[in-house]
């Protein structure tokens, strides 16, 4: 496969992910959405209730992908696509799955989810919605040949103009301290971890410190 390091390759693959992962979780039922690949910086992804996107004589959903996510491991992208598909799902069979402005999923959500083959804890904050892959989604995706994103908005560092100062992160102040992470890599044998916070960390099989990736 070719790498993934373009915004338009990168969109058209993950609209590769959603058709397959309709097919199989949802017997192809899904109305395609508008796949799109912007910030979010309090969630991995969104699904906007209204159809938000008009598409020659027909409208949409837009099912968006965080920008500053991308790179995490693709099992992780693809149970985040998986969840924002269980919620189109919802949408289109006119199930409310979710209450508080649409911030706190519910039972209905994570019965549905469990069956996609996501594995749902609970958050006394947002419900039943942390996410991830369990091992049968994992081996769909390891049948499917799919690898990892090489591309990420790197939003840790990033300030827009005009907008105040970030902290001593370089995340916006007032954001989620938990929604992004800081990458690093030893430069020797490239092996990395993630991080929250800005650290000193090093890599104890070459005994160096770790790089933070910019």
């Amino acid at each position: 496969m070719k790498e993934t390091i373009k915004t338009s390759r990168t969109a058209g693959y993950l609209e590769k992910i959603f058709r397959a992962v309709n097919a199989r979780y949802f017997n192809g039922e899904l109305e395609e959405p508008i796949i799109t690949i912007q910030s979010t910086p309090k969630a991995y992804g969104h699904v906007t209730v209204a159809k938000a996107w008009q598409r020659g004589e027909t409208t949409r959903h837009e099912l968006n992908i965080g920008a500053g996510t991308l790179d995490r491991p693709i099992e992780n992208v693809v149970a985040t696509l998986v969840h924002e598909c269980v919620h189109l799902y919802h949408l289109q069979n006119g199930i409310q799955d979710c209450s508080r402005g649409g911030q706190y999923h519910n039972k209905k959500f994570k019965a549905m989810a469990e069956k996609c083959d996501l594995q749902i804890s609970y958050d006394p904050r947002i419900g039943w919605s942390i996410t991830g892959p369990t091992d049968a989604l994992c081996a769909f995706i390891l049948d499917q040949g799919w690898e990892d994103i090489r591309m990420n908005r790197i939003e840790w560092s990033y300030t827009p103009r005009g907008a105040g100062a970030g902290d001593s992160t370089g995340k916006p102040s007032g954001s989620n301290p938990n929604s992004h992470s800081i990458k690093y890599m030893c430069p020797c044998c490239k092996n990395s971890v993630r991080a929250t916070k800005a650290v000193n960390i090093k890599c104890a099989d070459c005994d160096i410190l770790m790089v933070a990736q910019q």
